[in-house]
């Protein structure tokens, strides 16, 4: 059968190439760790001793090449081909990494190359690791029954990059697949062993608006500090008023004194704030304005009830919270369920 063309495509997969036997190839370095280096031995030059070491050898693949993977392949992929079906099929070329799979229980007499690599990358700060691409090279079809050996190396191991993800180093892997001794197929596999970028401290929660005090309303929020509601009463009409102001609105007397409310009211009306977020608030919630028993309306929060369980009319009693460890508001919560605490 004459050569095909070399057919190369990306996999993300991020599963490792399985390891084997490595009695025959060259003989491993001893591994290598800090304490038995010279101080001016480099980690690069440690890591470039890895390159053309074996990570597996004669291993050989756990199922022989068979129509149920390869049917159930080509479903997951929608492949519907009558090349990889009947008495004459052959496999996916993309399965190729597929028979080399060691499974949940991998293959036994790995090299020892690899993971001595990964854990002096480890020991460098490279602790993540992310599968980046693949490259694979069909040279024969696999059929139905064929057995595959494969061998893999460690081809590479890049200078020190720098990623969005972190600064690490590119390490390759070389797989080359058999059958018999016809090599049929070629699979290398790349990953970035990196140093994650330090977690930012995540920014302080921001303060809820501080309300702005003037000599009109100070008496309003020297109130509030002391858990009292006052309420404006000019003196020349007796017409409650809220928000505090300089005169009254109904008679335009400008002397007033104070009158402390029940804290009774009920939800004249009210809207739910979705869009757009307001730092230190956490939408969605409800902006009720609330009518007091004195006969005044003022606008606050009605909390500890869902924001959707809010209704017109419902029956609500003042409490006071306290934000951000020193600011005091007055707001209301549902009157059955302040009766209830």
């Amino acid at each position: 059968m004459p050569r095909p063309p070399e057919t190369r495509h990306a996999d993300t997969s991020g599963v490792r190439p399985q390891t084997g036997d490595t009695d025959h190839l060259t003989p491993v370095p001893e591994p290598l760790h800090p304490d038995t280096h010279p101080p001016t031995d480099n980690l690069l030059t440690r890591l470039k001793a890895y390159e053309g070491h074996p990570a597996a050898v004669a291993g050989v693949g756990k199922d022989p090449v068979n129509l149920p993977m390869i049917r159930h392949w080509c479903e997951a992929l929608g492949d519907a081909n009558p090349v990889y079906t009947g008495p004459g099929a052959v496999a996916p070329p993309t399965m190729l990494q597929a028979w080399t799979m060691g499974g949940l229980t991998g293959h036994t007499g790995r090299s020892s190359a690899y993971d001595e690599l990964l854990a002096l990358l480890d020991e460098s700060g490279c602790t993540s690791v992310v599968a980046t691409d693949c490259e694979q090279e069909y040279l024969q079809p696999l059929r139905p029954g064929d057995r595959i050996t494969f061998d893999t190396v460690i081809e590479s191991v890049s200078d020190r990059k720098t990623t969005k993800l972190g600064t690490g180093h590119f390490v390759t892997t070389r797989t080359d697949v058999r059958v018999g001794e016809t090599l049929v197929g070629t699979h290398r596999f790349r990953i970035l062993k990196y140093a994650p970028p330090q977690r930012k401290k995540p920014a302080a929660r921001p303060q809820r608006p501080r309300p702005v005090v003037n000599r009109d309303n100070a008496g309003f929020w020297e109130g509030v500090e002391q858990h009292r509601l006052l309420l404006q009463r000019c003196t020349s009409c007796a017409t409650l008023r809220f928000p505090w102001l300089p005169g009254c609105a109904h008679c335009g007397g400008p002397d007033w004194d104070t009158v402390e409310a029940s804290g009774a009211g009920t939800v004249h009306s009210y809207v739910v704030m979705h869009h757009p977020p307001f730092p230190a608030f956490d939408p969605p919630y409800a902006v009720a304005l609330v009518e007091l028993a004195e006969g005044v309306r003022m606008i606050s929060n009605v909390v500890g009830t869902p924001y959707d369980k809010v209704r017109i009319g419902m029956p609500v009693r003042l409490v006071f919270h306290t934000y951000d460890g020193d600011l005091t508001l007055p707001v209301f919560r549902a009157a059955a369920e302040e009766a209830a605490v």
